[in-house]
């Protein structure tokens, strides 16, 4: 097999190639909420692996844009490896008129660039590098593009932990850590809505006879504080409050939606139990909580050391020193890693700016991650 360091060279030559590619995805606009948009997306990504002679599935979706699933290399392999990507951003239809694309010191500029369009170009990029240099890994590779990521994976959970449980690897390409180290560590997520039933009455005439909601959440608000544990990696944040018709009216009704995020399981359990178990104070209040862990943590256990360790070496090879890190942000990542699978997380793009009005990536990233992201396909072994 050529040896990896000239597989770098090679990649760079690459490089204006994905230069324009990520300028054909990101000028097709792909906001969650807008299905057709997302839908020429995929088509547009599914065309692109057809040329490189995969065999491509589209699972229809109702309310979101369709999930792609296509399959390359060896098909008839008994190992799979599979790759995550999500086709939606958050930035809505018309987010180009007032942040074009653009090329500055190094960097693209654009909506979307950095989560994870870059990550989408770096894997075609890895799969068209492989084509080129006749090398076909000894694993079927599966590569999974799916359209919520955005908003929960609501619709794709339960296909990528389908997929997952028929991996012994699992490439995520969100973006990189801003020093370019793979993510090791991600928080889960959890949205929960606690609401508080009270009961109106004239603020001013007959106050006595109401039972104030808001009042109601504001003894719950502290009792919720007291859930964080910043020791453990635990943060609990009141991010929404809406209740109450007018100011002369004792409110009957009040919902807080509450944001957590935690490191490990074990602080998983405890959270919820406590949500499930909130009780009124205010007598004649009623709550009601609904909502839950949408992601659990991917903890940085033994199994996560020795797959970041694997590819520590595999990166080596190629001439680059590979770091880990992690984030209090959720990803797909964090489904497959909690079913015990092995999983790389942060394998897309080099940037910042996330979500932001900056939001780019360093061009040279472009090549160097499709030449890892290559590699570790090419040369993985199970675990």
């Amino acid at each position: 097999m050529t040896s990896l360091t000239t597989w770098m060279e090679r990649f760079f030559e690459l490089r204006e190639e994905l230069v324009s590619l990520l300028r054909e995805l990101t000028l097709r606009e792909s906001p969650t909420t807008e299905k057709a948009a997302v839908d020429r997306l995929g088509e547009f990504v599914a065309d692109r692996l057809r040329d490189l002679g995969a065999r491509v599935e589209r699972i229809p979706q109702e309310t979101v844009g369709d999930h792609w699933i296509a399959t390359w290399g060896d098909t008839e392999s008994s190992s799979q490896i599979l790759t995550l990507c999500h086709l939606d951003t958050v930035w809505p239809l018309g987010t180009l008129a007032r942040m074009p694309i653009r090329e500055e010191n190094g960097r693209i500029y654009g909506p979307g660039v950095f989560d994870m369009k870059g990550g989408i170009a770096i894997l075609l990029g890895a799969l068209q590098g492989l084509q080129a240099l006749a090398v076909r890994p000894p694993h079927r590779i599966r590569t999974l593009f799916t359209s919520d990521e955005e908003t929960g994976s609501e619709t794709s959970r339960s296909l990528i932990e389908e997929e997952a449980r028929r991996s012994h690897l699992v490439l995520c390409l969100e973006p990189a850590l801003p020093d370019g180290s793979l993510k090791t560590f991600r928080k889960g997520v959890g949205d929960f809505v606690v609401a508080a039933y009270g009961r109106s009455a004239h603020a001013g005439a007959d106050p006595q006879r109401g039972v104030n909601a808001i009042e109601e959440l504001a003894y719950q608000i502290m009792r919720l504080r007291g859930l964080a544990d910043p020791r453990r990696g635990t943060t609990v944040t009141v991010g929404v409050i809406r209740g109450g018709t007018r100011p002369n009216v004792v409110p009957e009704y009040a919902e807080m939606v509450v944001d957590v995020r935690v490191a490990t399981r074990a602080e998983m359990d405890r959270i919820e139990k406590a949500f499930r178990n909130l009780r009124p104070v205010l007598d004649g209040a009623r709550l009601e909580v609904r909502g839950g862990f949408n992601r659990p943590p991917m903890e940085r256990n033994a199994l996560m050391v020795a797959t970041f360790e694997r590819a520590r070496a595999i990166a080596a090879e190629l001439g680059l020193t590979l770091t880990e890190g992690g984030t209090g942000g959720g990803s797909d990542a964090n489904f497959t890693a909690a079913l015990g699978i092995p999983t790389l997380d942060g394998l897309g793009a080099i940037g910042n700016g996330a979500h932001a009005l900056d939001e780019h990536i360093y061009i040279d990233s472009l090549p160097q991650r499709a030449a890892l992201v290559a590699a570790l396909l090419a040369r993985w072994t199970v675990l």
